[in-house]
């Protein structure tokens, strides 16, 4: 078997004995990590951008953080190396290597991340400004990316706007028909990333006469771009940008109308994706300093991991970081799985955007109450991971928007399983095409998913079951105790029903993956111990709702559970997965 992290698992005859422990591998560790599931080009590249950082050094990293410095020196280093264009030129627009490959792209991802999330970003708002570039019919566009990625170029998606947000309905950038068939662009977008060094900007406006929807590139550079400042006191450079009369002609848009709005949202879909990714990054560098200093810590005669709080912390930390790393990993899957017939990633994409990144909060939350002070300190990465965290879950639309398109599916989940082969691993090289091909993106509600309840019932450990009765209470409320019309008008009455939805989609695909990838059962129980608490808790918000009918609070206040009490699990997992991270890794200076 080979693992996302590249280990190859073997069993050592006679004893059973894992050689390589595969749960052991599961999370990121630059100096050890092998990316043995990628071809040579592929792994010497993310080898190569470990490299880099590796040899940029904490302290620099972290003066270029402090003194927000534009990270020219990761964009020379991708340029030289074509990082960017290898991984992110569709292989028809490209060289051999090219392709548009997510579950290499999730490497990068993570590698970024794990670094510092100013380098993440660029890379993420490159890959936004990219979609709708290639999910366009304008041939003359595309080839000219292919040749700016090629030359080292970066990308944004002029999407938002100052007034609006992310309310696309509401779009201010109007484009004005000229006499001889251009248009002129006027308007200004907001928040948007790269827009100061961009060879291309993706903006999203209007027709001035029809109202139509319409997609067009502009370049950083013109005359008629106006970059007015950086909205942000960082290293990034998020812009506020005007075009004043920009001109535009046929060959410069994208798409109109419909599938203008369809690429809108078509890219959020892949680009979103990548925002777990990086919370997964970020809480395993942080997890490696917190262990570290705690291990090495000595307070009363004890070193600060003998206590038995903090070791709970750690457990706790741990278990939401390895079922980041597992859900995130089995969601690649469906993204290349998917297809016309096959829209469940639909569901799964939002939720690596909403659930990893504020499980990511909890585990920086955790680790941070244990490092303490610690963890303001200047040279500490930790200092950077316990800010930049809390921006993953506010990014590419709020939790609040993901958790509303979630909700979406919940009646089809639950009771209107459809019919799919098993969803292999999809490690092999190749391209995904279908992610620049997703078409319409209308009747989200007729997506239907493959029966959660086949995994759920193939694994018996003693947190899982616990978790298949609260399940079964869910689906009580929902069939006998179902929201009014009040309720359902209730946001934060839904919020907390979706948040108890996700939780059963997040136990299964990590189920899945911890099946195809062979991890530890006890860790996988762990997990579940986490799982049921954080149930019970939404069950009991959701119970103290004013709103909450008789029949619902008392279905709710079956659903919270107490997990099975295992010291001797618990220690195991201290000892064999966590308190072994010690000294595991530490960034050089």
């Amino acid at each position: 078997m080979l693992l996302n992290s590249g280990t190859e698992v073997q069993k050592e005859s006679g004893s059973g004995e894992q050689v390589m422990d595969a749960t052991n591998q599961l999370l990121l560790n630059p100096k050890t990590v092998s990316y043995e599931h990628l071809d040579d080009n592929s792994r010497r590249l993310v080898k190569k951008t470990i490299e880099f950082f590796e040899n940029k050094g904490k302290e620099k990293l972290k003066y270029d953080d402090h003194e927000r410095v534009w990270y020219a020196d990761f964009l020379e280093f991708s340029k030289k190396e074509k990082l960017f264009a290898t991984f992110l030129t569709p292989e028809s627009y490209g060289g051999s290597e090219c392709r548009w490959d997510t579950a290499r792209n999730c490497a990068i991802n993570e590698v970024l991340g794990f670094y510092g999330l100013s380098y993440w970003y660029t890379w993420q708002v490159t890959i936004l400004g990219l979609g709708p570039i290639w999910m366009s019919k304008n041939e003359e566009v595309k080839k000219r990316t292919a040749e700016l990625l090629d030359n080292g170029e970066i990308f944004a998606f002029g999407l938002s706007e100052k007034e609006h947000g992310a309310d696309i309905y509401a779009s201010d950038m109007d484009l004005s028909l000229q006499e001889d068939g251009s248009y002129l662009a006027s308007g200004s977008k907001y928040y948007i990333g790269n827009a100061n060094e961009a060879a291309l900007v993706s903006t999203f406006g209007k027709f001035a006469d029809s109202g139509d929807y319409v997609f067009f590139v502009a370049e950083s550079g013109h005359e008629n771009y106006e970059l007015v400042k950086n909205v942000i006191n960082s290293q990034n450079y998020v812009a506020e940008y005007k075009l004043n009369d920009y001109p535009v002609d046929e060959g410069t848009i994208l798409a109109k109308g419909r599938d203008a709005w369809d690429m809108a949202l078509n890219t959020v879909n892949v680009g979103k994706f990548n925002l777990g990714w990086a919370s997964i990054g970020i809480s395993t560098h942080a997890f490696y300093e917190a262990i570290n200093h705690a291990a090495h810590r000595n307070l009363f005669d004890h070193y600060v991991t003998d206590f038995v709080h903090v070791q709970e912390l750690f457990v706790d930390a741990y278990a939401r970081l390895a079922a980041m790393k597992l859900f995130a990993l089995r969601a690649v899957d469906y993204m290349r799985a998917a297809g016309p017939e096959d829209r469940r990633y639909l569901l799964f994409t939002p939720m690596v955007k909403m659930k990893v990144t504020t499980q990511g909060e909890d585990v920086i939350n955790a680790l941070w109450d244990v490092i303490a002070a610690k963890g303001f300190e200047k040279d500490m990465y930790f200092e950077m991971a316990a800010r930049d965290i809390r921006a993953l879950p506010k990014l590419e639309g709020t939790v609040h928007v993901n958790m509303a398109l979630i909700i979406k599916f919940m009646g089809n989940y639950f009771f209107k399983p459809g019919k799919y082969d098993h969803t292999e691993r999809r490690t092999a090289p190749a391209n995904d095409d279908f992610l620049f091909e997703q078409g319409a993106t209308k009747g989200l509600g007729k997506t239907r998913f493959h029966d959660y309840r086949k995994i759920y019932k193939e694994v018996q450990l003693p947190n899982v079951q616990i978790f298949k009765k609260q399940i079964r209470l869910l689906k009580l409320l929902l069939v006998l105790g179902k929201p009014n019309k009040e309720q359902i008008k209730d946001f934060d009455f839904l919020l907390n029903l979706g948040e108890l939805f996700t939780l059963v989609v997040y136990g299964q695909l990590i189920l899945e993956n911890a099946k195809l990838l062979n991890i530890d059962d006890k860790v996988i129980d762990q997990i579940f111990d986490v799982m049921i608490r954080d149930f019970s808790k939404f069950a009991l918000q959701l119970y103290t709702k004013g709103s909450a009918t008789l029949l619902q609070q008392n279905i709710c206040k079956r659903m919270i559970k107490r997990p099975v009490v295992d010291g001797e699990r618990f220690k195991y997992v201290w000892e064999r997965y966590v308190y072994s991270m010690k000294d595991g890794y530490e960034m050089n200076v």
